[in-house]
This record gives C-alpha cells, sequence and structure tokens, in this order.
C-alpha cells in the first residue's frame, strides 16, 4: 500500500519583531493584556518591502528545507500553496514559488482553508500520492497576516504574524506517513471572521477602504468555543476510527491561534501538555504556517514512527485533524 510521508520540512519567518511594547504604542494595548489574553509576546512581520509578499517567505522555507534535506527541484511533480494572502490574485503564488526554486516541472496551485490550509493541502496532496499517479509533492503554507490586519483594532491586531513553512511529501510502502484524516468546513456564519473587502461580493474600492472591508474581523467568543470544540472532536474521532488510545500519541500539534484555545483543547482532549507543540508566544498567529513551523522547530525531537495529531480550525469556517507517523529520524 502507498503511503505519502512527510520526508522534509521548512519554515520562515521575517526578522522583524513586533513586540507587545511597539504594538501598545500603535493601539490601547499593553504587555499584560495580550500576554494574560492570548499568551503572545511578539510576532514576527514582513516589512512593506515592494515585491515582497507570502512567496518570498515560501522561497526562503523551502531554501531554508533545501539546506537541510536536499533534494533535486525538477523532481517535485505539483506544488500546493495553502495562503489566505497570496502576492496576488493571479497568477498563483505556487507558481510564482516554484519558478524561484527550480520546481519547473510542477503543476502549481493555490488553495484557501485559512488557519486550516496546512491540513486541508496535506490531504490533496496525500490524494495525489496515494493514486500512485505522483510520487514528490511539495506543500507550502504560509501567510502575511500583516497586510490584512487592522492596527487600529485592539482585539485583532495582537494575534496575528507572518510565516511559512513547507513540507516534501512523497511516495512511500513504509507504514508510515498520513495514515488517516477528518477535514470539515460550515459556511453558514461567514460574519463570525471574515475580511470581506476585495472579493467579487465587495470589489476593492473608495467605500470598501473608508469601512476597513480588507481587515480581518473576528466575534472572539464564537470562534473561540467553536475552535476547542471542532479540535477535540476531530482528534478524538480520529483516534476512534484508527483503534488508537490517547496514550499512543507522542505529539498533538495544534493551530496557534490563541493560547487559551491551545490549551482548553490539551485539557478536553485529555493530553499532557508537555505533549502539545506551542510556539505563539514568539510567532502569534500566522493562519496556515503555524503547524508546519512547529514541526520545523520539533524537528530534531522527532523520530520516525513517531504518532503526531495535527488539528486546526480557521475562517470559513473551517477544521480537522490528521493523523501521521513521522517519516524520518533526526539528522
Amino acid at each position: 500500500m502507498i503511503h505519502a510521508v512527510i520526508t522534509a520540512i521548512g519554515a520562515y519567518v521575517p526578522n522583524y519583531r513586533l513586540t507587545n511594547e511597539e504594538l501598545s504604542t500603535l493601539v490601547e494595548t499593553n504587555d499584560e493584556w495580550i500576554t494574560k489574553r492570548i499568551g503572545i509576546k511578539e510576532r514576527r512581520i514582513l516589512k512593506p518591502d515592494e515585491g515582497k509578499g507570502v512567496s518570498y517567505l515560501a522561497v526562503k522555507a523551502i531554501e531554508d528545507l533545501k539546506s537541510r534535506h536536499d533534494f533535486n527541484p525538477l523532481e517535485i511533480e505539483a506544488v500546493i500553496f495553502a495562503t489566505t494572502t497570496p502576492d496576488y490574485p493571479l497568477p498563483s503564488s505556487a507558481a510564482i514559488t516554484a519558478a524561484r526554486t527550480g520546481m519547473t516541472n510542477a503543476f502549481c496551485f493555490d488553495m484557501e482553508a485559512a488557519c486550516s490550509g496546512f491540513i486541508y493541502a496535506l490531504e490533496i496532496a496525500n490524494g495525489f500520492i496515494v493514486s500512485g499517479k505522483y510520487k514528490k509533492v511539495m506543500v507550502v503554507a504560509g501567510d502575511v497576516l500583516s497586510a490584512v490586519t487592522d492596527y487600529q483594532d485592539r482585539n485583532t491586531c495582537p494575534i496575528f504574524g507572518d510565516g511559512c513553512g513547507c513540507a516534501l511529501l512523497e511516495a512511500t510502502t513504509e507504514e508510515i506517513g498520513i495514515m488517516d484524516s477528518i477535514i470539515r468546513s460550515d459556511g453558514a456564519n461567514p460574519e463570525y471572521l471574515h475580511y470581506y473587502g476585495g472579493g467579487s461580493v465587495h470589489p476593492a474600492s473608495y467605500e470598501t477602504v473608508d469601512q476597513r472591508l480588507h481587515y480581518i474581523w473576528q466575534d472572539g467568543r464564537i470562534v473561540f468555543k467553536r475552535a476547542v470544540e471542532s479540535m477535540v472532536k476531530s482528534c478524538e474521532d480520529l483516534l476512534k476510527r484508527n483503534n488508537l488510545s490517547k496514550e499512543a500519541v507522542d505529539w498533538v500539534v495544534p493551530h496557534q491561534a490563541n493560547m487559551r484555545i491551545i490549551e482548553a483543547v490539551a485539557r478536553q482532549f485529555e493530553v499532557p501538555i508537555d505533549k502539545v507543540m506551542i510556539n505563539i508566544d514568539k510567532y502569534g498567529n500566522t493562519s496556515a504556517a503555524t503547524i508546519p513551523i512547529c514541526l520545523w522547530e520539533w524537528e530534531s525531537r522527532l523520530h520516525k514512527g513517531d504518532i503526531v495529531l495535527l488539528t486546526a480550525f480557521g475562517a470559513g469556517f473551517t477544521w480537522g485533524a490528521t493523523y501521521l507517523k513521522w517519516g524520518y529520524d533526526p539528522t
């Protein structure tokens, strides 16, 4: 049986650190309020230099991956880029990234599932590989959320940062890699988490700019409740479907949305917090990038065969969980 296994991981975050202290000079807030409310001390921001968008982060992430896990770019058959903040409406950031990194034999496309983008993209890549038609797929997940963050809104602007992660998936007949996934969506109530400007309903105009429609807005209480419920249930359903106990899980990698959400998921899912990957304090919520950035930071502690659960929740609503067996030992 063919499985799709992650054989390499990479990531990149911008150098500039926007600390809580600096943020408090932009909007009415302070370090104590932010730390207690969402658990973030700083977030990385891509300065708005001309010509630098999410594909810039992606190229850096792939270069990082290649520096530690060398691969032939010409052997990559597909590039899937999960992002809510592409460089442009067209062409795709996946195609731009592939051209700049030498993956010129790959077909490329962007996909959007907000903060759940990485696990959605893994499921797509898994389908390509287990079909037997493709052997090597590059999954990229990243966002420049600073471009759509309202720095006049004290409830949302402390949350978001910029970053990108990537994973090389390859075909294997070993019992490792992606074992199963549950992914879901519910578009009944987009008003709870959205940015409305720039699409076909509200094309960019003076009015959409004046109404601040080009920024993310969320109802934090509703998102908190739905996120915890959805991530916990996805993980529990996945374990049940695969006859796994919680004790068998080596690592849980939740989307880094909010420290209170992460703690609530760990508590309700009944896993020790030391089995949960957490780095939100350093990077904030980087949307689709949070899970691969965690895997990148923990790579040296992951071993071949480790049972890892990835889980996320994002705008849409989108959510789900992925059960995988890690594919390699630390180098």
